[in-house]
């Protein structure tokens, strides 16, 4: 896409030659005329993950019962692999399908500072998400150890000159979004991950943003751990479970701090000590959630089958038609773009700074337009390269003017509800 146009004609052209439509088909739409630009919260429902899950209910639940353990014991390494092979760059081994990304971010950053005797320092920013700001701020309490927030502007979120000032002698671990939950802004995973590893610290990174809409090269780049979870662009669901990456080179070098027997060796011998099996299986605590790893397979595999590539190409000409189409009819309303404007700097979703942000996305409920609303002041659009059109990326904005000329927000209340 080299000239981006604002009539609508442009993007019926668009949609009309896109490699990724049909994908559009495959997805649960209950209301045609609905347009969902929050799959960065909550994916849609691909129609073979509701037949997958009404399989594994009826017939390997129903029918099988205790018996499909069989074949559902080794589901969080085999929904893992597959995650790893065509979204997370990662070989076999290394990644598990379990437990949610809180779970996870806590048994990593306790077992990598617990790795790293004599070094008491954690590093993150200070607008990373707030699950991961809160736990690690619990990891170093818990440990006897600190934590250093890097300053971060919310708009174009982490540079690698900030993380090379943050790290010292002293720090133990340094976790950080690949891309920024409110502002989009996507980090230098490789750089930043090479001067972590020069100072002597492990590499956390948190993918929840970026598995399944970015590429990712955890293997390629020297990453040590990484989390994420599968809701969103892995469209597997509400609390599905998450996933973890640890490193071939570091796994039997870490001792996790939740010993459950699913990471015990020989577990059904029901042994009086526990004793971590070899590699990756470790990292397992309890007993996984079957459906919703299930689910996050059939989601991977959708997107495998998409293509990462193809996917990030949509998703960046997506955001850029919104930025281009925010800035004609959206900016002289008093808008701007909170997210960074080089395509290369972002993810797939786009925030929109204006004062009346949260009643804005209100109205455009009822205008049967879908975002979110993130602190203190965006309107945060996620269109998702699988189920997303350029045509609805137009009737968004289009729907957004007109919200904001008529000032249609006024009917709504000015505070937040609970869920923004």
């Amino acid at each position: 896409m080299t000239t981006l146009r604002a009539d609508r004609s442009f993007a019926e052209e668009c949609d009309a030659t896109d490699p990724l439509a049909s994908f559009r088909e495959r997805f649960a739409r209950d209301d045609p005329s609905l347009i969902y630009l929050d799959g960065n919260s909550l994916g849609m429902l691909p129609l073979a993950t509701a037949e997958r899950i009404a399989d594994v209910v009826r017939r390997e639940w129903g029918a099988g019962l205790v018996r499909s353990w069989e074949h559902w014991i080794d589901l969080p390494r085999r929904a893992g692999d597959l995650l790893g092979r065509h979204l997370l760059g990662a070989a076999p081994g290394q990644v598990l399908v379990c437990d949610s990304t809180t779970v996870n971010l806590y048994k990593l950053a306790r077992a990598a500072l617990d790795a790293q005797p004599g070094r008491t320092v954690i590093v993150t920013d200070d607008d990373n998400f707030p699950t991961d700001r809160y736990v690690l701020a619990g990891v170093a309490a818990e440990r006897g150890a600190s934590l250093r927030l890097l300053r971060t502007d919310i708009d174009t979120g982490v540079t690698p000159d900030a993380v090379a000032g943050a790290v010292d002698g002293a720090t133990a671990l340094v976790s950080l979004s690949h891309v920024a939950y409110r502002s989009g802004a996507l980090a230098d995973m490789a750089q930043i991950t090479g001067i972590v590893r020069d100072a002597g610290a492990l590499m956390l990174w948190d993918l929840c943003h970026s598995a399944g809409s970015v590429p990712v090269e955890l293997d390629a780049c020297g990453a040590d751990l990484a989390v994420g979870c599968t809701y969103k662009y892995l469209n597997a669901g509400p609390g599905a479970p998450a996933f973890l990456y640890v490193a071939a080179a570091l796994q039997d070098a870490l001792r996790q701090p939740v010993q459950g027997w699913f990471g015990q060796r020989e577990q059904f011998l029901m042994g009086p000590e526990y004793d971590p099996v070899p590699g990756i299986g470790r990292f397992l605590t309890g007993t996984p959630d079957v459906v919703g790893t299930a689910a996050v397979e059939e989601g991977t595999r959708l997107l495998a089958e998409a293509g990462i590539g193809p996917l990030r190409d949509k998703g960046t000409r997506l955001t850029s038609y919104l930025i281009t189409l925010a800035d004609a009819w959206l900016a002289p309303l008093g808008c701007a773009i909170a997210s960074p404007r080089d395509a290369a700097r972002r993810g797939s979703h786009v925030c929109l700074r204006h004062p009346e942000a949260w009643r804005i996305g209100r109205a455009l409920i009822r205008s049967r337009v879908i975002g979110d609303y993130r602190t203190p002041d965006r309107l945060r659009l996620g269109p998702t390269p699988i189920t997303t059109r350029f045509t609805d990326i137009w009737d968004a904005l289009d729907a957004t003017r007109r919200v904001i000329e008529d000032r249609a927000y006024e009917e709504f209340p000015l505070e937040p509800a609970r869920v923004t």
